[in-house]
């Protein structure tokens, strides 16, 4: 099947996204619901499109500034997602990052591509996470000290 969406779409491919995992000071989760694919519906770490000559780095801070209203800095690498959604024709390579919040409130800035931005506890996180979501969290827990 991935070798016939291929096939389908002779200009695919594989795109470059990065993501910020952003945590407050009680342990929540920052996550926005996306509108659109890859994964509409579903629960997501801020995070978009690296543009060109953009570093991911540089992405992830801008796009949660742009997503939802946050001044960040990048603390660490979490986790590298072979994020391959051949059902829906989408192919992306998305480091994802740790991220501290150093000025604003979130809010959601983008009404147009997301649903809803909330904060999470980490044991009540929804069951519909994006791919990306659930390595970013898995990596973090795997890296804090559980209390």
């Amino acid at each position: 099947m991935k070798a016939t969406r291929a096939a389908e779409n002779a200009n695919a491919r594989p795109r470059v996204g990065a993501g910020v995992l952003l945590v407050d000071q009680c342990g929540r989760v920052l996550l926005t619901l996306r509108k659109f694919p890859p994964e509409a519906g579903c629960w997501s770490i801020v995070g978009g499109k690296v543009d060109f000559l953009e570093t991911v780095e540089a992405c992830a801070i801008r796009e949660a500034l742009e997503e939802v209203g946050l001044t960040v800095a990048i603390d660490r690498f979490l986790c590298l997602t072979d994020h391959l959604l051949p059902e829906e024709g989408q192919h992306w390579v998305s480091p994802s990052y740790l991220g501290r919040i150093l000025d604003g409130e979130a809010r959601n800035c983008e009404p147009n591509k997301t649903l809803e931005v909330r904060w999470f506890c980490m044991d009540e996180l929804p069951r519909n996470l994006t791919m990306t979501s659930r390595n970013a969290i898995a990596a973090y827990q795997r890296c804090v000290p559980i209390s």
